[in-house]
């Protein structure tokens, strides 16, 4: 992918890749958020070509052609603050993710719900998510030899989570009641660690194809306006 389709974004020290996909003048754009080890597609992948907007890919950091993060340190919240550069950059979007960037579309629908027109969450590579309990007192020992993306320390630090079932569910009750969409997180996927299984298993969620989930997305609309603290008037 040329540079003349990559706008480079600063998130803190991290310089990040936001890789044009698709330009359109028509709709709202999409934010793709790849899985843990992957990078944005190079082209507009076949299940996307309908979405009548502009179309991203973002490079979380320690992945394609953004930056390692610095001391090599990699929570999820870091990468929910990615996606929020990003965000900040594109304006109001819908987003989808794969496995880790699930999880993360699902944080940003709810940390920043009025920028956020619907997560679509999809399967992918990490966030397999924790539980109620101490995990494995294992170390991960990562390659000191591997250079550059995929970056080694985030292969590691990323494919689980120390983080309960119902800290995702904070995410969704945030994207409810400060988002202006009736239906703001749509589950695409087949495969769903604890985390996933409790966001499914609340009524405010919906299960769909992507399919369906993008001709939703699409077309809605707000419902409502909503005052400063995200209530409906």
């Amino acid at each position: 992918m040329s540079d003349a389709t990559v706008a480079w974004l600063i998130h803190y020290q991290s310089r990040l890749a936001l890789h044009t996909l698709r330009a359109s003048e028509a709709g709202h754009p999409l934010l793709l958020l790849h899985g843990l080890g992957e990078r944005s597609p190079s082209a507009l992948p076949a299940p996307f070509e309908a979405w009548p907007g502009s179309v991203y890919g973002l490079d979380f950091t320690g992945h394609g052609r953004s930056d390692l993060a610095p001391g090599g340190g990699y929570t999820a919240e870091i990468l929910m603050g990615d996606a929020d550069v990003a965000v900040a950059h594109l304006g109001s979007v819908t987003v989808c993710g794969r496995g880790l960037g699930a999880y993360v579309a699902l944080m940003l629908a709810g940390g920043r719900a009025r920028s956020v027109r619907g997560a679509i969450l999809c399967d992918g590579p990490g966030l397999a998510g924790g539980g109620p309990q101490p995990s494995s007192p294992r170390i991960i020992h990562p390659d000191p030899a591997a250079v550059g993306t995929p970056d080694a320390f985030a292969l590691a630090e990323l494919s689980s989570d120390v983080r309960p079932p119902d800290y995702a569910m904070s995410y969704v009750r945030q994207a409810m009641h400060l988002g202006p969409l009736e239906r703001p997180i749509t589950v695409c996927a087949k495969h769903r660690p604890e985390w996933l299984e409790a966001v499914v298993a609340t009524t405010d969620t919906e299960e769909a194809s992507l399919t369906e989930a993008l001709d939703y997305y699409a077309s809605a609309r707000p419902t409502e306006e909503s005052d400063a603290f995200g209530r409906h008037a």
